[in-house]
């Protein structure tokens, strides 16, 4: 069954207004995603989009399980090297074990998790000198094995092993994770890796970073974070069921999303999560729409929001700025948890109405209120609620959300697999390198 609900009520014109989407526009969009939803079927069945199978793999299971044991072993600390999709999916399955939840992540159990996903000589630097090393693991990233970022990191974190004498360990402390050798040449991470005795595990060729979360890619960082990544897998199938079972594109949630973010025109996407282990999601998901849909002059501008904190930010602007906007509220099952107030203190604070109240009462309103107060200023809506943010939830959502960017890339005529002007630039930046 599914954990998540979407409702689109709100950003219809017939609710909203002018910048809301017209009728006639979202059911020709959801009759166009009709070919989308086959192509995904026929790919599923032949198996050459290799991201459709994942859901139903266990095969992998457990080598993913080993190696994730084998770096929480003994480990104080793990970092992980690489950039973008080799590393957002990560850090959003970990967010759900604390990871970079303010307050509380620091007090999470098991190993320190440290995602390099941003190459800054001062950080790196300051991390390679604090990190107990004899107790650290360090797990390469890249499908390419050639991304210039993720060669800096492990080469500088190879240099200071060997500095601080413990070169002989190097294949204790260092996994790599790439794609396979192509026609007999190997990438500068597998050399690398090879070199120093450095295990590998395989990169699948055929799933691009910023869709890898549910491979190792992002089961690995999530194995050592303690989750269960077969709820995980799991979650994902649920979000798949409705493309395979054939039904309309009025009852898939993801084709309902892509059409209205294809048919109501506005040219900036808002994802708006009322809950802290949500917040890497949000990153996650803006690379994965702009990566895969900005090409060839289309798509639309990804804007990753917070709630309640970007009320005090973000909101005024939402409200009574342009009507350029599509806004995505993400709310989860809040209400009756967290810390209850007692009457004398809600009194004294001048706040009456906060007695007996929970914390996570006022969250659920505010994200309630966020999405009715922008509905009716004009603003159009989607609303999604994720009852309980669990390991099966959370998959469902990524899921979803794939599907949604790989049936709007349909619509909009663009390979949502591909990233030419990334690559452009990053050719570029070693050709600088050279002096």
């Amino acid at each position: 069954m599914p954990t998540i609900r979407q409702s689109i009520d709100s950003a219809r014109q017939e609710r909203v207004g002018a910048h809301g989407v017209d009728a006639a526009a979202l059911n020709d969009a959801l009759a166009r995603t009709a070919g989308a939803l086959d192509w995904i079927r026929a790919r599923h069945a032949d198996g050459a989009l290799p991201l459709l199978r994942l859901p139903e793999r266990h095969d992998d299971i457990h080598a993913i399980r080993t190696a994730g044991a084998r770096l929480a072993s003994n480990a104080t600390d793990i970092v992980i090297l690489g950039v973008g999709g080799s590393s957002l999916g990560g850090q959003t399955l970990a967010q759900l074990a604390d990871y970079a939840v303010e307050g509380v992540g620091a007090f999470r159990n098991g190993p320190r998790l440290h995602f390099m996903d941003n190459l800054d000589a001062d950080t790196y630097a300051g991390l390679l000198e604090r990190l107990p090393l004899a107790t650290s693991r360090f797990v390469a990233i890249s499908k390419s094995g050639g991304t210039g970022e993720t060669l800096m990191q492990i080469t500088a974190a190879l240099a200071a092993v060997k500095a601080a004498g413990l070169a002989v360990r190097i294949p204790d402390l260092f996994v790599g994770l790439t794609e396979p050798a192509k026609g007999g040449k190997r990438s500068g991470l597998r050399v690398l890796c090879d070199d120093h005795k450095i295990a590998m595990l395989e990169h699948d060729p055929g799933v691009g970073g910023r869709f890898s979360v549910l491979t190792n890619v992002g089961l690995l960082p999530a194995v050592t974070a303690g989750l269960d990544i077969d709820a995980i897998r799991a979650g994902a199938a649920t979000a798949l069921k409705p493309i395979l079972d054939r039904r309309a594109p009025a009852d898939v949630p993801a084709a309902v999303g892509a059409a209205l973010s294809i048919a109501i025109g506005k040219p900036i996407a808002v994802m708006m999560a009322y809950a802290d282990r949500l917040e890497r999601f949000t990153r996650w998901y803006v690379q994965l729409w702009a990566e895969s849909l900005g090409k060839d002059g289309k798509g639309t501008t990804p804007i990753a929001a917070r709630g309640p904190v970007d009320q005090h930010s973000q909101l005024q602007l939402f409200i009574a700025g342009p009507r350029d906007k599509l806004f995505t509220v993400i709310t989860t099952g809040a209400a009756g948890s967290g810390p209850r107030i007692e009457a004398d203190l809600a009194t004294l604070a001048g706040e009456p109405d906060f007695a007996g109240k929970t914390m996570g009462d006022l969250v659920a309103a505010q994200g309630r209120a966020t999405a009715e107060t922008l509905a009716k200023n004009g603003c159009p809506v989607r609303t999604i609620h994720v009852e309980t943010l669990d390991e099966t939830s959370l998959g469902e959502l990524l899921m979803h959300f794939m599907l949604e960017t790989i049936i709007a890339a349909h619509l909009l005529g663009v390979d949502p697999f591909d990233q030419p002007a990334v690559e452009e630039g990053k050719v570029l930046a070693k050709q600088y390198l050279k002096g």
